[in-house]
């Protein structure tokens, strides 16, 4: 976990995944890479590099166009999601594959929640250094429970919203066509449960199907 220390005295984390040709990616997917352009050790006036990779590579937010066709690229979001309050909440996930339990979700109506990042790996973990396929996702009934609590975001330390088996996609789609934005591949490992301040903007890559983020909490 990164800390830095802003000109006010606040708590700021980095919950971002680094971004390196070893930054594990989705089975089939571009990796990072990053390639000298111009080099000043080569006598070039500046250093310029060259980036291909996935948009879902490291910490993304999906569009709905991510399923959706005909619905908004990353370029259309609402941005208010990706702003503001937030709940971490540390999950331990059930069943094989595993998934976050609906009645967790449930059990926070009443209280106003916005956004909702979900830690469910345990703490000490760190970052993957491969991919791992049995990762555990949000599931149908848990999305569900996202739309019916009002969500505007929710996010999880892992690959997807759904298992990697899945060829349905459903809780994606569910939450696409319920409004709520997601992010995936968060670093949560260390941060305490409770409420935190949020911001994870997306690019503006037209037409887009996700995007990467630099997601950062922060409380006074």
């Amino acid at each position: 976990m990164n800390f830095k220390e802003a000109t006010n005295p606040m708590e700021i984390l980095d919950i971002s995944r680094s971004l390196s040709p070893g930054t594990p990616v989705w089975p089939g997917d571009t990796p990072f890479s990053r390639d000298p352009v111009m080099s000043l050790e080569a006598g070039d006036s500046c250093n310029v590099s060259r980036i291909t990779m996935s948009p879902h590579c490291g910490t993304h937010a999906d569009a709905p166009l991510h399923f959706l066709e005909g619905t908004a690229g990353i370029d259309e979001v609402p941005l208010e999601a990706y702003l503001g309050p937030c709940l971490v909440l540390p999950i331990a996930p059930r069943g094989a594959p595993a998934e976050v339990p609906a009645p967790a979700i449930r059990a926070l109506e009443g209280r106003g929640i916005e956004r909702l990042l979900l830690r469910t790996r345990l703490p000490g973990q760190g970052e993957e250094e491969a991919f791992d396929e049995d990762f555990c996702c949000l599931g149908v009934e848990a999305a569900r429970a996202a739309v019916d609590l009002g969500l505007r975001l929710i996010g999880l330390d892992t690959p997807s919203i759904d298992p990697f088996e899945s060829k349905t996609l459903e809780a994606h789609k569910i939450l696409l066509r319920g409004g709520v934005a997601i992010l995936e591949n968060l670093v949560l490992d260390g941060v305490e449960e409770g409420e935190w301040e949020l911001l994870a903007l997306p690019l503006k890559i037209r037409e887009g199907d996700a995007s990467p983020v630099r997601a950062v909490l922060r409380r006074a």
